[in-house]
């Protein structure tokens, strides 16, 4: 297996945690993973995270809705351009603009820490000469938002979570096709990136010896010691049901005959608020929860809560009913979490997810520089995370959302200059 490499400014970022500096973290940690070892980078994920959050001293609750104002559109207005010798447009920069003139309707879905992939796309679209939308403008929850691509009422957004959200795929449109037959998966902007899970108290774990949800589900005593709302089963607090991960919760709950477990849908924010206050007074909760997420940084896997394991990876979704078919998790749901998790392997009950660019294919086939741009376009989970920990703690309005993306462009200017001159190639 090849050896991974990582940069020293992974060290820079501990240094700057350790050293106590006031300063905002660094935002590009790079990971190079030629070939990925998922373990490895989940459990650097976490200690990530942690050192994150040791960083941050105000708190704030992650909201799906940024901001009420209508700010202008990312990328909306073009940038100065000089007319070349063959006809082609240039921008003052030097990049070519062969987006000129053309109009790019972008969007994002509703959790808010996809926000940051979707406003640098955005930036980067307008920095080779399209006129692009805002992604606030356009806000879905998933299933809403495949439906929209599929119809061409938008043209991409950066919010795919495959193999998870393969089954927004497959509903039938009014022409007769499927929505999954009107859109491409395009390239590759974080690989295997997305852990997903349930979190329990820390204090609550270790003091009771929990060590599975399966435990948890077989002992009345803890049954009883999880039911918030005081009706006979122990509550699990989900995510909102136009979500995905309630979904296959719920379909895990099923399998397994968990009858003694309930799971609660509500908004995301609301969950996690009422999480994070059983969880500062050191009562017990289960919450699920995802990464690259801000909401880690309150609620830190090793630190305040743990990540619950199921028990046994025969326990997770396999791709039989009632799980859907592609939900098949095995063995692909067990992971290497350390002390971050009830257990070690860690089965989380996901398989961890890869967060790629979805996009109508019309609009790929007719715009083949943009298509390429989002082909070329990576981020680094440690980039995520450290972002989406500025706008937990309070940069979270539309134009803090842009100016995140744009000071992240800033740093990466090297290796950004390099995909627009590949994808304006592709005219």
């Amino acid at each position: 297996m090849p050896d991974l490499a990582v940069d020293l400014e992974v060290e820079t970022l501990i240094s700057h945690v350790l050293e106590g500096s006031s300063e905002t973290p660094p935002a590009r940690v790079r990971l190079q993973c030629p070939s990925m070892r998922r373990s490895w980078l989940m459990g650097k994920l976490v200690l990530t995270v942690a050192l994150l959050a040791a960083s941050c001293t105000s708190s704030g609750d992650d909201d799906n809705d940024a901001d009420g104002s209508s700010p202008d559109g990312i990328g909306a207005e073009s940038p100065e351009t000089n007319g070349d010798a063959d006809g082609s447009a240039t921008a003052a920069s030097g990049i070519p603009t062969p987006g000129a003139g053309t109009t790019i309707v972008a969007a994002r879905a509703n959790w808010s820490t996809g926000y940051f992939q979707n406003a640098v796309l955005a930036a980067l679209m307008g920095e080779l000469g399209y006129e692009v939308t805002d992604p606030a403008e356009r806000e879905f929850p998933p299933g809403n938002g495949y439906v929209a691509l599929a119809q061409g009422d938008i043209d991409y957004w950066a919010d795919g979570w495959f193999p998870n959200h393969d089954r927004w795929l497959e509903p039938t449109l009014t022409d007769g096709t499927a929505v999954g037959d009107n859109l491409t998966i395009v390239g590759q902007l974080m690989p295997a990136a997305g852990l997903e899970g349930f979190l329990i108290t820390r204090t609550v774990a270790e003091a009771n010896d929990i060590q599975s949800l399966q435990q948890i589900n077989d002992d009345p005593t803890l049954v009883a010691l999880f039911d918030i709302d005081g009706n006979g089963l122990a509550d699990l607090f989900g995510c909102p049901d136009e979500w995905t991960c309630d979904d296959v919760a719920t379909a895990t709950l099923e399998r397994n005959g968990w009858t003694n477990l309930e799971l609660r849908r509500d908004r995301y924010d609301t969950m996690v608020a009422e999480t994070l206050t059983r969880v500062e007074a050191g009562q017990p909760v289960i919450q699920y929860s995802w990464s690259p997420s801000g909401f880690l940084a309150d609620l830190t896997p090793g630190d305040n809560v743990l990540w619950l394991s199921l028990g046994s990876i025969d326990l997770v979704c396999d791709g039989t009913a009632p799980c859907q078919e592609m939900w098949d998790f095995q063995p692909a749901a067990s992971v290497s979490l350390g002390d971050a998790c009830t257990q070690d392997p860690c089965i989380t009950g996901w398989e961890s997810a890869s967060i790629r660019v979805a996009a109508n294919s019309s609009f790929l086939e007719s715009n083949p520089v943009a298509a390429a741009l989002l082909e070329l376009v990576t981020l680094e989970v440690d980039d995520v995370v450290a972002l989406a920990v500025r706008f937990n703690r309070g940069e979270n309005t539309e134009q803090d959302v842009k100016t995140i993306a744009a000071e992240w462009i800033g740093e990466n200017r090297a290796q950004v200059d390099a995909w627009l001159l590949e994808a304006a190639a592709a005219s």
